[in-house]
């Protein structure tokens, strides 16, 4: 069986715990991702941020406004609403990423299976698992692409 070190995207893509979510937002953008590790200055993982987190995020600030039920800015929200939005998209420039972030992450090591990491992630219902040594620095990263490669070569 394989392992971490072995299916694991690397160098991971992370972002700094003192970046701000508009950086979030155009890192996920740039790479298609839907999460990051958040890392600090010695570049141990502190924690991860997901779109969801964004959105979460967005809908108690009130970045978005009153929508349809398309999901866009509804045609009958009024001019207070679109001011509220404004004031929410600049929030995201000065929000920074640990304070909207997961604190409680689920990480493995390089020498971690594969099929270890499938469980972690059914049992867990999460997307990625950062792959850290042990002084808790990032590594790697294991997203759910990654296991469909790992299993599509065995």
């Amino acid at each position: 069986m394989q392992k971490a070190k072995e299916i694991m995207s690397t160098p991971p893509v992370s972002i700094h715990e003192d970046k701000t979510l508009q950086d979030t937002i155009e890192l996920l953008a740039k790479h298609r991702f839907s999460g990051l590790p958040v890392v600090d200055d010695e570049g141990k993982l502190v924690g991860i941020i997901s779109d969801t987190d964004i959105i979460r995020y967005s809908e108690q600030t009130k970045v978005v406004p009153k929508a349809n039920l398309s999901g866009w800015i509804s045609p009958y929200a009024n001019v207070s609403e679109l001011a509220s939005m404004q004031k929410g998209i600049e929030n995201l420039h000065q929000t920074r990423v640990s304070e909207v972030m997961t604190k409680k992450v689920h990480t493995v090591n390089e020498e971690t299976e594969a099929s270890e990491i499938a469980r972690l992630m059914n049992r867990r219902n999460i997307n990625r698992i950062p792959v850290v040594d042990g002084k808790k620095k990032l590594v790697g990263i294991v997203t759910r692409a990654d296991m469909v490669q790992c299993m599509a070569k065995m």
